[in-house]
């Protein structure tokens, strides 16, 4: 009986276990300190979530939703209205890895794909969630399948999700196949938001292809009971074309000759681009969500950290 060999595959289009474990020595290079990300706190944390927790924190007017057990009745006698003790709660960070396998994501002229970069990206953030005592769970989605990861403790959770992400059918795909995106992104989105548990910092790794308002409404909902932080992937193919010239380029399933002789042409491009990028990090600024971009020919490493210490004003 004869076997079909397993075709071997570089590093710069395809991920291995090995690899994604050794970046956890790497991990210890950056933070994810609350001031950085705006989240609930765990372990030695302290929770921006209120509930009903060990230490009394405040009371104030009652809202509506508020447990009515958590009334007050003295102040609220006192002053008139109704009042509600609150606690600060203490708890272990979710931290929710959202990963981006769909098929614009396997793509780069330099460098390696934007999915091997996201795939990078979510290790990293792994390891360093795990030193900081949060429970990892991750949403790996593509064309092929969705897995949902519930949040753990401990290396057995970490291992468990990059074992999901080598091991991901997308990819077993043809290098050379159409990469449209044959699934919605707010769609997915959708998903997510019924995955996540409310209180989690959840990191969204992608190239944010199709984003639209629909995107943009699912965000929103997502940032309402969670931390959110969009970490950007992208080739600066995307950003800028090359010289001017003439250039045969293919989609996977047709080939057409592209000039980019037309300075105008090349301008407008680069524009495009440009507006793509500061419409989603003007979305983030507006609901103090975390930011970040890497492209393929980037050290991951170097992304996080650069990117974090810019936002800590270091």
């Amino acid at each position: 009986m004869q076997h079909t060999p397993k075709i071997s595959r570089p590093p710069e289009v395809s991920i291995n276990l090995a690899d994604l474990i050794a970046l956890r020595g790497e991990s210890r290079g950056f933070s994810l300190r609350p001031g950085q990300i705006r989240a609930a706190q765990s372990g030695g944390y302290r929770s921006r979530v209120r509930g009903r927790g060990m230490e009394f924190a405040e009371v104030r007017c009652y809202q509506q939703g508020d447990d009515v057990r958590s009334i007050d009745w003295r102040v609220t006698a006192r002053q008139g209205k109704p009042h509600t003790k609150l606690f600060q709660e203490e708890r272990e960070r979710a931290v929710l890895l959202a990963v981006d396998y769909r098929r614009p994501m396997f793509f780069a002229t330099r460098g390696s794909f934007k999915a091997v970069q996201a795939s990078k990206l979510a290790a990293l953030l792994a390891w360093r969630s795990l030193q900081q005592g949060d429970r990892v769970g991750a949403f790996l989605f593509s064309e092929e399948r969705q897995c949902e990861l519930r949040p753990q403790l401990g290396k057995a959770g970490v291992l468990n999700l990059l074992r999901q992400m080598v091991a991901d059918p997308a990819w077993q795909r043809p290098l050379h196949h159409p990469f449209e995106p044959q699934q919605r992104l707010a769609q997915t989105l959708m998903r997510l938001r019924r995955v996540a548990r409310p209180g989690s910092l959840i990191l969204l790794l992608s190239d944010f292809s199709q984003w639209d308002e629909q995107v943009e409404k699912q965000l929103s909902l997502l940032s309402r009971h969670n931390d959110l932080g969009l970490i950007f992937c992208h080739d600066p193919l995307e950003a800028e074309l090359p010289p001017a010239g003439s250039y045969r380029v293919s989609d996977g399933r047709n080939d057409l000759t592209m000039s980019t002789l037309d300075r105008s042409g090349r301008d407008h491009y680069r524009d495009k681009f440009a507006q793509h990028l500061e419409t989603i990090e003007q979305f983030c600024r507006q609901r103090r969500s975390l930011f970040l971009t890497c492209a393929t020919n980037q050290a991951p490493l170097d992304c996080l950290q650069q990117g974090l210490l810019k936002r800590s004003g270091g």
